[in-house]
């Protein structure tokens, strides 16, 4: 039996295309080990998967000044010397790399030993873990075109995002029964991603007075972000959903979003209509919005830039996008962008 080890991590947005993976994994015989800090959201998730999980040593290196670049150099050296163990003890016969500062000690420990690496690229341009991973990996995986002018010719390979099938499969009446919701109204599923956003939590808990007019708001504002003074009938909050996340979708008539690649391109797949607010360029490299105004191109989204962001601009563009929601579908429907499952697992099986 072969034997795949799966990395990435931070984020959900790191975690989930690898999940999406496992299915269509262990359908082809592979023997699936995952490596991630410590204690980051993809320890919860990948194990409550069933798969043995592997924790390391994880630092964060960054472009700007913070205290913690004098700290977490260290931290990195110890992943890598933890993640090298490891893989010398799983002898894995490929590695799989969603991203994350905690897949560069993998990545590089794995091309010491000579391990076959694929990683995958889901913004427009890579983010730095990733730039520090490609030169250590055999195949760059990517969701985007423009991607590919970034990437080593001899290494880019474009195959979509792997979306979780399961998302697929949600069923409006039992998401309906979660959410105490009825078919009365329609419904505004919040994303603030696994961290939360505290500019879209603000500014939806500020407009809810007028959205609970004509909608149903399922909020996922995040950890520690639940506010209890605000639970009143047609409004349900969720520090994050995981696996009633397909039933909630089912229900959703629009999507307000942060711009995660992985996010949009799930939003892509199940046409949903959506509004993307995008880390703005001052706290982020920026990806986000390249991300979101490549979506707005293409006809998929309405995109609300977060230093525009309050209760009436959310409202607008609730209204927006709720009254042209055939056309936001109809040109999602046309996106020849695909589940990029297949084509990442015949790559795996081709380098393993």
């Amino acid at each position: 039996m072969k034997r795949i080890v799966l990395t990435g991590g931070g984020t959900a947005g790191h975690v989930t295309p690898n999940m999406a993976l496992v299915p269509s994994l262990k359908e082809a015989g592979y023997d699936i080990q995952y490596i991630g800090s410590y204690n980051g959201i993809e320890k919860r998730l990948i194990e409550e998967m069933g798969i043995p999980y592997h924790g390391i040593s994880s630092g964060k290196l960054r472009r700007y000044f913070d205290p913690k670049n004098f700290s977490d150099p260290f931290k990195v050296m110890k992943g890598y010397l933890e993640a090298s163990h490891m893989i010398r003890k799983l002898k894995p016969d490929i590695v799989f790399s969603k991203g994350g500062f905690v897949s560069v000690p993998v990545v590089l420990a794995a091309k010491r030993r000579r391990v076959p690496v694929i990683i995958h690229e889901s913004d427009l341009t890579p983010g730095l873990a990733n730039k520090i991973c490609i030169p250590a990996a055999t195949k760059v995986c990517c969701n985007f075109p423009e991607t590919l002018k970034h990437l080593p010719e001899n290494k880019a390979v474009l195959t979509g995002s792997p979306i979780r099938q399961e998302l697929f499969s949600g069923k409006k009446e039992e998401g309906l029964r979660l959410c105490g919701f009825d078919d009365s109204k329609p419904v505004l599923l919040v994303m603030g991603g696994s961290l939360g956003a505290t500019a879209v939590n603000k500014a939806v808990r500020n407009a809810l007075p007028e959205l609970l007019k004509d909608w149903q708001i399922i909020h996922l504002c995040g950890k520690g972000n639940l506010d209890s003074t605000l639970a009143q009938p047609g409004y349900i909050q969720y520090e994050y959903i995981s696996d009633e996340l397909k039933d909630l979708f089912a229900i959703s008539d629009i999507v307000l979003s942060r711009a995660g690649a992985n996010a949009i391109c799930e939003l892509l797949s199940l046409k949903k209509p959506n509004i993307l607010v995008p880390l703005p360029a001052a706290v982020s490299r920026g990806d986000q919005i390249l991300n979101a105004n490549s979506f707005k191109k293409q006809g998929f989204s309405y995109v609300l830039e977060e230093e525009k962001l309050n209760a009436d601009t959310l409202m607008a563009a609730v209204h927006e996008v709720y009254n042209n929601r055939d056309s936001y579908k109809k040109a999602m429907a046309t996106s020849n962008q695909s589940n990029g499952v297949d084509i990442v697992i015949k790559l795996i099986k081709e380098l393993s």
